[in-house]
């Protein structure tokens, strides 16, 4: 090859370096250059579907594109969270997700996807309680009440979660536990469907996601009796704590965040969680959302992926020690 052939191969392989450095940088300015969609793991009702119908018409005004919430029930969360893990890498595919279908079911069964390598952190979105409530005609007013009730009855009261593997059964495998109670669990497909449940009397115990409860229970249709935090919700000041009432020591949390695909362009990423931090702030968002028991927690996606790792370390000895691994 002459003088002239090798510089203009030399040009050619510059241009091509340039344009592949470029691209992420061009990605981000393109995006969003469609429609985003939010992917919620569980029906409407729930809390996960409540935060995302919140913070949806927000991102359609600041990212200048319509942002859709779409509903795949199943397997406690997975499914919605599958569908994500494979969707293209680019931003207009997110996930709504938390502790239940992203920590829990990977400790308890196997699931066709790796949280912590298939999901890109974007943003920790907010952080809520559980609470344990039953239909207003079982006859216990605290939670001293139901577990003397348990212990008359072994195995007799069933206890609704929103799913296995779910917060809401982990916190009911740790208070059976610790309150040395028989109770048997009964997964529903989301909270939504399991309060419906409850609320008609097919079912006398939920441990609940806050937020869907608080509605009900200030509506006298059903009766709260501790929440499984450190301290009492602001919705529900007269509700104490499960350590208050009866188990000193006890604590469960749940919380969720927004992912993306893995690969997901960084410059896609740090959009979309300036984006979704400046929405998490608006006094219009955290205020409803705290009316329901849930505190907004922005976490950048280095922090969130680190609390991601340590939740999964955590509840892995938490389903372990109650024998609740299945693989």
């Amino acid at each position: 090859m002459n003088g002239t052939g090798k510089a203009r191969r030399g040009a050619l392989l510059a241009v091509l370096c340039a344009m592949t450095a470029f691209a992420p940088w061009a990605s981000a300015q393109e995006f969003p250059s469609r429609p985003v969609r939010i992917v919620v793991g569980f029906p409407p009702g729930g809390a996960t579907d409540l935060v995302s119908r919140l913070i949806a018409p927000k991102l359609t005004a600041s990212l200048g594109q319509q942002v859709i919430v779409e509903n795949r029930v199943g397997a406690n969360g997975v499914i919605g969270a599958e569908l994500v893990v494979k969707a293209a890498p680019d931003g207009h595919t997110l996930h709504l997700g938390g502790l239940g279908a992203l920590v829990i079911s990977p400790a308890i069964t196997r699931v066709p996807f790796d949280p912590l390598k298939d999901l890109a952190p974007v943003a920790g979105a907010v952080n809520l309680q559980n609470i344990f409530i039953v239909h207003p005609t079982l006859p216990v007013r605290t939670l001293k009440e139901l577990i003397a009730l348990a212990r008359q009855k072994p195995g007799a009261l069933n206890y609704a979660t929103s799913g296995t593997g779910s917060p809401g059964h982990l916190a009911g495998e740790l208070f059976k536990s610790m309150a040395r109670v028989n109770m048997t669990h009964v997964p529903y497909k989301g909270g939504g469907p399991a309060l419906t449940d409850l609320v008609a009397g097919h079912i006398e115990i939920f441990v609940a996601v806050i937020s869907t409860a608080v509605p009900q229970v200030k509506a006298g249709k059903a009766r709260a009796l501790a929440v499984t935090g450190s301290k009492r919700a602001e919705p529900l000041p007269d509700v104490p704590t499960v350590a208050e009432a009866a188990l000193k020591g006890y604590e469960a949390y749940n919380w969720y965040g927004v992912y993306a695909p893995a690969n997901t362009p960084r410059p896609v990423i740090d959009r979309l969680h300036r984006e979704l931090v400046a929405v998490l702030r608006m006094s219009d968002i955290r205020q409803p959302l705290l009316a329901r028991g849930i505190e907004t927690a922005p976490r950048s996606p280095e922090d969130f992926a680190k609390f991601m790792r340590s939740e999964t370390d955590k509840w892995a000895k938490v389903v372990k020690a109650a024998g609740l691994k299945s693989n």
